[in-house]
């Protein structure tokens, strides 16, 4: 029983001590914790470094300007999302659906991007500095992402 209260600790202790509210709503980060299920929730501005999101449902949400830096968002649905400027350096991004989401300025410096849903979304001067970019449609300039089909 002790050994099973110590796991859960030690998997929630860096979502919570990393979870610093500077902007966004503190209920919807709360409700993101506790059900990794955020839809159009105002998380803007708000620290998730090294969170564990795996999964999460954040369509629609604004997360402008948040540190997601070191995240692990693998399989997590940010249809609309607004990620404007959020710092998502070393991001663990494997299929995500970022489908219509604006990912202007977004920086995504050593993050690895596999097999991730980029149809629809904005990436004006986004920085993709060493990332390990696989199967998604986030190029250099040319056609790269009418190459990568919507996933619906």
């Amino acid at each position: 029983m002790k050994l099973q209260l110590l796991a859960a600790l030690a998997l929630a202790t860096p979502l919570i001590l990393n979870s610093t509210v500077k902007a966004g709503n503190s209920q919807d980060l709360q409700k993101l914790n506790l059900t990794r299920e955020c839809v159009q929730c105002d998380l803007s501005g708000v620290n998730l470094r090294g969170a564990h999101l795996i999964g999460a449902d954040l369509r629609g949400a604004n997360l402008s300007g948040a540190n997601l830096e070191g995240v692990n968002l693998e399989g997590a649905d940010l249809t609309n999302a607004n990620l404007k400027g959020a710092n998502l350096t070393s991001a663990m991004l494997t299929n995500v659906n970022f489908k219509a989401a604006n990912l202007n300025g977004a920086n995504l410096t050593r993050a690895q991007i596999y097999d991730a849903n980029v149809y629809g979304a904005s990436m004006d001067q986004m920085i993709i500095t060493d990332a390990e970019i696989y199967h998604t449609g986030i190029g250099i300039g040319g056609d790269e992402a009418n190459m990568f089909p919507d996933w619906d």
